[in-house]
């Protein structure tokens, strides 16, 4: 009988996936695992871990399968919240959901888990896990979306290596959300209408001022508001030689000055805020909401324009550095100059956009069919073949 450790998070998904392996016929063992300590910048009430741990040992307790807590805590610190810490820092918005999973779930955690002599290691994901065989008879693994488009968590996933997904498995990913939580409550599960978590990985909702403050002070700077007629970029007459050069310069960072615009306001520390935010601007009196169309933080000024149309928000094309690029299916990778057609997208839960991949030395371009609102460094772009999530990487 192959083994399996699953993470029991407290939450219905999880605890259906449990249930489905045993009735597959697996040895299966569930882990909850506590990643955070502070309670101050948590907003308790919402996921408080003591709950959720409760919840997770009752879920184990009905399935009849050895139950216990691991604490990862100090992993966690070293390898998610410092380098939050760091990104936010430099200007970039880091997205813990993508690390802690390539970084704790499916590294720490599934160490742990063979070391309990598991075969597997399983999560309540929405996603699905393909297999293609070579024909030398090796494997190679593929990260398929999950069946229900509105719950497809591949994005999340988008950084795990071919070895991580040998030995994975992600049993709800034929499922829609509705039939998990019918399955939980035919099987009188505790968490069968408890609502989804909507917070940092295995932490809970957080304050995010609050918990940057711990490392990141507090500092006065000026809220500039751009009006829609500054160009994003200085010279946009511009005539490129090659198209390597076109999508160079479309991917940089737009720069604006203090005189682009007018003062409206006083913010607390321009590493707080990110791109497309909305909220937390306090300020007031303008036709349109203001949205954060840059932040300086060597300058600590924010740059603002109003309205969600607001030019400054978006643009086609981005670039991933070599260091900073990582493909799941590693037989598709590009060789420099090649390119591909693909679908991607920049964020949790945004629809598929036709793009194009460039490959040059250093990195990679890309190149978006439309114009993408707030295309924002530091968090992910994943990239698709049809259903199958390939590669991605953290935008520059």
């Amino acid at each position: 009988m192959k083994k399996v450790v699953i993470g029991l998070s407290g939450g219905v998904d999880s605890s259906v996936a449990a249930y489905l392996l045993k009735e597959q016929g697996y040895e299966v063992i569930g882990l909850f695992m506590k990643n955070w300590h502070d309670d101050s910048v948590t907003i308790s009430n919402e996921c408080p871990w003591l709950e959720d741990s409760n919840d997770a040992m009752i879920v184990a307790d009905k399935l009849g399968i050895p139950f216990q807590t691991v604490d990862l805590s100090v992993e966690y610190k070293e390898r998610i919240v410092d380098y939050m810490f760091n990104e936010y820092e430099k200007g970039r918005t880091p997205n813990p959901d993508v690390l802690c999973n390539r970084e704790i779930k499916f590294d720490v955690f599934m160490k742990i888990a063979l070391q309990l002599g598991a075969d597997y290691v399983a999560t309540g994901h929405y996603c699905r896990k393909g297999t293609i065989v070579n024909s030398d008879g090796s494997e190679t693994y593929q990260l398929l979306s999950g069946k229900d488009p509105n719950k497809d968590q591949s994005y999340f996933l988008c950084q795990l290596s071919q070895e991580q997904l040998s030995k994975t498995l992600f049993p709800i990913g034929e499922l829609l959300k509705p039939e998990v939580r019918k399955i939980a409550a035919a099987n009188d599960l505790i968490t069968a209408d408890k609502k989804d978590s909507q917070g940092l990985c295995f932490i809970g909702k957080v304050r995010l001022p609050e918990f940057l403050q711990q490392k990141l002070k507090p500092k006065k700077g000026l809220i500039i508001e751009v009006p829609s007629t500054i160009p994003i970029y200085a010279d946009k007459q511009v005539d490129f030689a090659t198209k390597m050069e076109a999508l160079a310069y479309h991917s940089q960072k737009p720069v604006y000055q203090i005189n682009d615009g007018k003062v409206v306001g006083e913010h607390q520390g321009a590493h707080y805020f990110t791109k497309g935010q909305r909220k937390g601007l306090a300020v007031g009196g303008t036709k349109e909401p203001l949205f954060v169309i840059e932040t300086d933080v060597d300058q600590n000024v924010i740059y603002t324009g109003q309205g969600k149309n607001h030019p400054g928000l978006y643009r086609n094309t981005l670039f991933v550095k070599d260091d900073e690029l990582h493909w799941v299916r590693t037989d598709l990778a590009l060789k420099e100059d090649e390119t591909m057609e693909v679908l991607a997208r920049i964020r949790y839960r945004q629809e598929l956009q036709k793009a194009t991949l460039y490959k040059v030395v250093g990195g990679l371009y890309v190149d978006f069919e439309k114009k993408q609102s707030a295309i924002t460094e530091g968090q992910f772009v994943a990239w698709h073949l049809n259903d199958e999530l390939i590669g991605s990487g953290v935008i520059s």
